[in-house]
Formats: C-alpha cells, sequence, structure tokens
C-alpha cells in the first residue's frame, strides 16, 4: 500500500490508472446514432461535388467545372460579369456566397485532401466537443474564412473550398489540446497538431492556387474558439461565454463584410453609380 493524501492506495489500482492515463481516449458515439455530423457533412460535400460534374460535363470529374460554372453554382467572389453581361457577387448582395463556397471544390485532389482531413480532425472535435459545439464551431470558422478571403483578396478573383472551415478545426483541436498540455497525452496531441498546421501553412504561402487568406482566417477564428471551449469563471457560465464568444467572431465577420463591400463599390462606381 501506497500513503495517499486521502488514505492509501494499493499499487496494483495505481498501475491500472497510470496505464488508463496513457491509453488514447476511445471514440465514442454519443448521439447512438451512426450518421455523425462530420459524415453528413462530407456527404454534403461529394453531394455538391457531383452537382459540379453533372453541369460542368463528364470532363470536369478530374479538374473540376470552369470557373464561370463554379461562380454560378456559389463561388465566393466580390464581382463576376457573366457571358450576358451581367454583374453578380458578394458585393452586389450575395452575401450567401460567402457559406455556399464553403460545398464548393475545384478539382478531385482539392475535394478528396479536404475530405480526409475533414474526416480526421472533425470526428475527433465532434466526438470530444459535442454535435452542437462543432456545429457552431464549423460555421463561424468556415464563415469567418469566407470573410478575411473577401476581404482581404481580389474582389475579382473567386475561391472556393472546405479549407478555411477545415483550418479552423485545426485551431481548434490544437488551443483545446493547448489548455490540457500538462497532461501527456494531450501535450503529445498539441505538438502533432502544431506540426501538421506548420507543414499546411508552408503549402499554403508556396502553391499559388491556394487562398491563403481563407486558411488564416479560419485558423485564427478556430484558435479563438478553441480557447473559448472551456471558457472562464465559474463552471455553470462557461457554456454562455463559449456562445458570445462564438456569436462575437461572426458580427465582427459581419461588419467587415460591410466594411468591405463599401469599399468594393466605391472602386466601381461604373457599375453601382
Amino acid at each position: 500500500m501506497y500513503p495517499a493524501p486521502v488514505g492509501h492506495q494499493c499499487p496494483e489500482c495505481v498501475k491500472e490508472q497510470r496505464q488508463e492515463f496513457h491509453r488514447p481516449a476511445q471514440r465514442v458515439d454519443r448521439s447512438g446514432r451512426g450518421l455523425t455530423l462530420t459524415n453528413l457533412i462530407l456527404l454534403s460535400l461529394v453531394g455538391m461535388y457531383a452537382v459540379e460534374v453533372a453541369a460542368g460535363g463528364p470532363g470536369s470529374l478530374v479538374g473540376g467545372p470552369t470557373t464561370s460554372m463554379l461562380v454560378r453554382l456559389g463561388a465566393n467572389v466580390g464581382l463576376f460579369q457573366q457571358s450576358r453581361g451581367e454583374i453578380i457577387g458578394v458585393a452586389t448582395g450575395e452575401w450567401w456566397r460567402l457559406f455556399s463556397a464553403m460545398f464548393l471544390h475545384a478539382g478531385l485532389l482539392h475535394i478528396a485532401f479536404n475530405g480526409y482531413a475533414l474526416y480526421i480532425v472533425g470526428g475527433v472535435v465532434e466526438q470530444e466537443l459535442g454535435r452542437w459545439r462543432f456545429a457552431l464551431l464549423y460555421a463561424v470558422t468556415g464563415f469567418c474564412a469566407s470573410v478575411a478571403s473577401y476581404a482581404i483578396g481580389s474582389p475579382l478573383e473567386p475561391s472556393v473550398g472546405a479549407s478555411g472551415a477545415i483550418f479552423g478545426l485545426f485551431g481548434v483541436f490544437f488551443a483545446y489540446n493547448y489548455q490540457r498540455r500538462h497532461l501527456a497525452f494531450y501535450a503529445a496531441r498539441m505538438r502533432s497538431m502544431g506540426t501538421l498546421i506548420v507543414i499546411n501553412l508552408i503549402l499554403t504561402f508556396t502553391i499559388p492556387q491556394i487562398d491563403w487568406r481563407g486558411h488564416v482566417g479560419g485558423l485564427t477564428t478556430g484558435i479563438i474558439g478553441g480557447l473559448a471551449v472551456d471558457g472562464f469563471g465559474r463552471r455553470t457560465s462557461r457554456t454562455q461565454v463559449f456562445v458570445v464568444t462564438m456569436v462575437a467572431l461572426a458580427a465582427l465577420a459581419v461588419a467587415v463584410t460591410v466594411w468591405r463591400t463599401s469599399v468594393i463599390r466605391s472602386q466601381f462606381p461604373e457599375v453601382f453609380g
């Protein structure tokens, strides 16, 4: 028996507890259903890519549809002139593009990489934080990523992809484990995710076709959201702190969108004059 502050502990009990501490957590479907929210999002991404291929023709299966077709389907773009001369885009009032772009992809490799990352990281985040927190984090980080792309990038260049929200989940996972870094298991996961984030950021800034603005916007929002998951102060108020933080981030993104729209409209008086 070992002396302890609350009495004595047997050696076998201590050994079992140490083994349990170093054993990774098992995934448990808390909802009692086989289809998780992560899988539903994956199915929606695959379904939208099927729509893209159907709209773009068989030749768009690997390389994706044309830019004009992606814009018609809901790509995130400030201004875009269609073949018939009509001007469309977020700056014209189509704010729904900041959400719809999250479900579109520019090619088979694009959706394959994003789908795999979402399946790996999204499943863990959903299992540990719960379905409603995961849904709120995914929606807000994806929205903020689209807003970052819209606010900083060229208003004439479309962007698509779920990678902004996925980078948001990267940030959530890193921050969530960072707050538990005093435990060996979470410290190891934090280091692994940190390495993965660095590698993906290097790729983001070295490959010209990748929208680094959306990735950085999603990652930053995800880190803030991950830190807010546990809240602070009394335990009974931590959920409210998390919700208020996410609402504040979404409200800030809306304000940035309004500002950027006014700037674009002033830059193109011939369109909005």
